[in-house]
C-alpha cells in the first residue's frame, strides 16, 4: 500500500512541475516589435487593491484565503492600445474620493481616449516599461505598463480622485479590425 501511494505521490508532483513550466515561449524579438508598433492588448488576470478596508472585507468573507489578490481569469478585463486609440476597461476595488452616485458604469475605469502621450524604455535583461499619460480624462492620471519578455504585464494605475490600484497579467499583438460590409 505505501508503494502505491509513494507512485501516486510521485506522479502527482511531475504533473504539477510539467504544467509550471509548459508555459508558451514567446521570443523577446516579438515582443520588442509589438511595443515599438504600439499595438497591442493588455489583458487581466489578477487585480490586486491597495486599500486595506476592501483587504478586510475580503479576509472577512466565509471559506475566503488571507491574499489580497482578486482573480480576474474568467472576464475581458483589458487595454487596448492602438496608435489613436486607447480603451481601457478595468475593475475597480478602493476607495473612491469623489464618487458619482447613481452612475455605476464610473465604478471601475472604462473610457476611450484619443489624447494620450506614449513613452517607453527598456530595463535590462529585457524588460520594457510603458507609460500612458492620459490628457482627456479628468480621473485617470496615468498607466504604467511593465512588460518581462515572456509577455507578462503588471499594470499600475494612477488615478487622480481613487487610491492607486494593480493589475497582472500578459499583453498580447492586437488583431487586425475588418471593414464590415
Amino acid at each position: 500500500m505505501k508503494k502505491y501511494i509513494s507512485i501516486i505521490f510521485t506522479a502527482v508532483f511531475l504533473l504539477i512541475f510539467q504544467n509550471g513550466f509548459s508555459q508558451t515561449k514567446v521570443d523577446a524579438q516579438t515582443i520588442t516589435e509589438v511595443i515599438n508598433s504600439e499595438d497591442f492588448s493588455f489583458r487581466a488576470e489578477r487585480a490586486t487593491p491597495t486599500n486595506y478596508d476592501v483587504i478586510n472585507v475580503m479576509n472577512s468573507m466565509p471559506n475566503s484565503t488571507s491574499m489580497r489578490i482578486l482573480d480576474l481569469s474568467g472576464s475581458n478585463y483589458s487595454i487596448d492600445l492602438r496608435k489613436n486609440k486607447l480603451e481601457v476597461t478595468l475593475p475597480y476595488f478602493g476607495r473612491v474620493f469623489n464618487p458619482t452616485y447613481g452612475n455605476t458604469s464610473q465604478s471601475g475605469y472604462r473610457f476611450t481616449s484619443k489624447d494620450f502621450a506614449v513613452s517607453k524604455t527598456q530595463g535590462r535583461k529585457g524588460k520594457w516599461i510603458v507609460k500612458i499619460k492620459v490628457n482627456d480624462q479628468s480621473t485617470v492620471d496615468e498607466i504604467t505598463i511593465e512588460i518581462f519578455k515572456n509577455a507578462k504585464a503588471f499594470v499600475s494605475v494612477r488615478s487622480n480622485d481613487r487610491q492607486p490600484i494593480s493589475y497582472d497579467g500578459f499583453i498580447s499583438k492586437n488583431v487586425e479590425e475588418k471593414e464590415r460590409l
